[in-house]
């Protein structure tokens, strides 16, 4: 989730304080960034909400390609 960690570094957010602010543990959060656990739609707009952007611009492209292999 190369876009996701992106837009986390620009808006000044540590991995540990999303996970923070998301309720999960900071390796729940670590799996995310990196492709290793699928999101519920609930928890993609709730990142989506913090990173001030919506889901389908954060996550779209990568679902896409992952749907495709």
């Amino acid at each position: 989730m190369s876009k996701l960690k992106e837009l986390r570094i620009k808006e000044g957010y540590t991995a540990k304080e999303m996970a923070e602010i998301l309720n999960i543990s900071r390796a729940f959060y670590s799996q995310i960034e990196n492709n290793k656990r699928t999101l519920t739609y609930k928890m993609a707009v709730s990142i989506a909400n913090i990173l001030k952007h919506k889901p389908d611009y954060i996550f779209y492209d990568e679902f896409i390609e992952k749907m495709q292999k």
